[in-house]
């Protein structure tokens, strides 16, 4: 049996902390039975936060998401939680900060399990001005986080010679650098992290609820006062009532705002951003890479046994819910990064990829690069607060300034923000348990290794997993073709992560789709038997969701190949998202 000094009843830490199918199902009783202080509407980062902080302010909350949590930019994103090197050069330093102290949050104190440090390296290729230059906004970058006490877990960056680059980077052609500086920022699953957000808010109170689409605003004259919706699991349609409703669907926001029959105070434009993953021993080098091309920056990213490539800027106005990847993305990728390689990539060698959208703030720049980051808050009408821009990093500061707005126009003092104080489930205890890993390899029959993979996606939350291969131990097992990942880990996201198609656990529980060869075609038949125990599937819903992954597998193969954004476009949406209930 699995001990090691760790709680024997797994809902004892956490008692709420599930967004499983008896807590969704607890959720949607709680949103068309109570009038509730703020409802929020998106499933993103930006919106679970607020969840978040409305739940620890005392406030009752609702949140809804018409897909799966981070189904949208939230799990399309670089996965880094920086300052962002380039809003330095910008002189933009408010906003630098501002993003260094969220990074530092999220690093020390609110989800250390789920954020660790990342290097960079950025090879110099001008003798004279350049490395002074570089070297002295680097400086200014860890100098600023020094001076909010925000660098606790990264080390200062250093000076390289061209010898001592190529000696962390070989895979840098020889004439491709005179030098370097390497520096430290930090990376995250992007929608793990936003998954635990929302369960961190059903253990504070929230009544959380994914597949649940807005079809209207309510309104008592000019008011809103809460939202229609619709279940997509099972056709139930709610009227859910609320004092203030907050509008965090990124790129979305347009589409949400037109609800209520109003003119938004700003609006959104969507960039799309493209990443390749490419197998990690193709490109020898044990640090990240920052590169600067002709119009933004390319980022080289460390991800387990992969290498994370981007990232695109360029305007998007086609399907937002499955932003595609063309032929061309691919090529711009690998020619900007293959000008500094010994050894150049080739398209064989892209093992997945995605495209992410960004909510840019619409200005009257016609370059997305240049549109802002910066995020707004407005109350376009009363009882309805849209928040939209900014940046992953800064999701929370984004959330309290939503929530600051919507608790200004409720009676009585309300409670301040305190989600700089709020670790999010799975925090608690990390480095003692990080500590113990080997000890927990022990007890658990696993390798040390696994249990490694286990406490950097659960934390202190690891110990439920166990349990399930304490019972049964054939879940003990790794995935087809996608070794990384354990059977167990399936049943849980669909217990308690609010799994419920095989989109949901192949894309964004686990990244399967981008991380395997075959992009989750083997895994999704055992997946799809063991989803389907937890929640119920008949034989015949079992075999739809096989086929429609291997669709959208198919789709994105197609887009990939094809020219052009419109091109691409057509043939993704070649694969339709499961059909809700009629």
């Amino acid at each position: 049996m699995f001990h090691v000094g760790m709680p024997s009843a797994p809902d004892r830490q956490h008692p709420n902390a599930s967004l499983g199918p008896v807590a969704r199902a607890a959720a949607l009783d709680t949103l068309g039975s109570t009038v509730l202080d703020v409802l929020v509407i998106g499933g993103g980062v930006v919106g679970t936060g607020a969840a978040l902080d409305a739940a620890t302010r005392g406030l009752s909350v609702g949140l809804v998401e018409a897909r799966d949590w981070a189904s949208g930019t939230s799990s399309r994103s670089s996965k880094l939680v920086h300052g962002g090197l380039r809003y330095l050069e910008m002189l933009d330093f408010r906003l630098v900060a501002e993003a260094l102290r969220e990074r530092s949050l999220l690093l020390n104190r609110l989800a250390p399990h789920l954020v660790r440090p990342v290097s960079f390296l950025y090879p110099l290729t001008g003798r004279g001005w350049e490395r002074p230059y570089v070297g002295a906004g680097i400086a200014l970058y860890d100098g600023i986080a020094a001076a909010l006490g925000t660098g606790e877990r990264l080390p200062r960056h250093r000076h390289l010679s061209r010898r001592g680059a190529r000696a962390l980077a070989p895979a840098l052609a020889k004439d491709a650098l005179v030098g370097a500086v390497q520096y430290w920022d930090a990376q995250v699953d992007d929608a793990r992290h936003t998954m635990t957000i929302a369960r961190t808010a059903a253990h504070y109170g929230a009544a959380c609820a994914n597949r649940v689409r807005v079809t209207s605003l309510l309104r008592e004259g000019e008011r809103v006062t809460g939202a229609r919706v619709r279940d997509l699991e099972s056709g139930l349609e709610l009227d859910v009532r609320a004092q203030q409703v907050v509008n965090a669907t990124g790129v979305w926001t347009d589409d949400t705002q037109a609800l209520a029959h109003s003119r938004g105070q700003f609006h959104v434009r969507a960039s799309k951003g493209v990443h390749l993953l490419v197998p990690r021993d193709r490109i020898a080098s044990s640090t990240g890479l920052i590169l600067r091309t002709g119009t933004s920056v390319l980022f080289v990213i460390p991800w387990g046994r992969h290498w994370i490539i981007g990232t695109t800027d360029t305007d998007w106005s086609l399907d937002k819910s499955h932003p595609a990847v063309s032929a061309r993305d691919v090529d711009y990728l690998l020619t900007e990064l293959n000008k500094v390689l010994a050894s150049p990539l080739a398209a064989q060698d892209v093992v997945g990829v995605y495209a992410g959208l960004r909510p840019l703030l619409a200005g009257e720049s016609e370059q997305t690069s240049k549109l802002s980051r910066e995020h707004l808050v407005a109350h376009p009408v009363p009882g309805l607060v849209v928040v939209a821009g900014g940046k992953y990093t800064t999701y929370r500061v984004m959330a309290k300034d939503a929530v600051d707005e919507a608790v200004r126009a409720m009676d009585g003092v309300q409670a301040e923000c305190v989600t700089d104080d709020v670790p999010l489930v799975g925090a608690d205890g990390w480095p003692a348990l990080w500590n113990r890993r080997h000890a927990l390899a022990q007890a658990s029959g696993l390798h040390v290794a696994r249990i490694e993979h286990l406490l950097q996606r659960y934390g202190s939350l690891t110990h439920e997993v166990l349990a399930l291969i304490d019972a049964d131990p054939s879940l003990a097992q790794p995935l087809p073709s996608s070794d990384d990942y354990l059977r167990a880990e399936v049943v849980y996201s669909a217990q308690h992560e609010g799994a419920l198609h095989l989109d949901d656990l192949l894309a964004r529980r686990t990244r399967i789709s981008i991380e395997s060869w075959d992009r989750g075609v083997d895994a999704a038949p055992v997946v799809a038997e063991l989803m389907g125990d937890v929640l119920g599937w008949s034989r015949e819903q079992r075999e739809r969701e096989i086929e429609h992954y291997l669709a959208r597998v198919s789709a994105e193969r197609d887009a990939q190949a094809q020219p052009n954004d419109l091109t691409a476009d057509a043939a993704r949406l070649g694969a339709p998202d499961i059909v809700p209930v009629a």
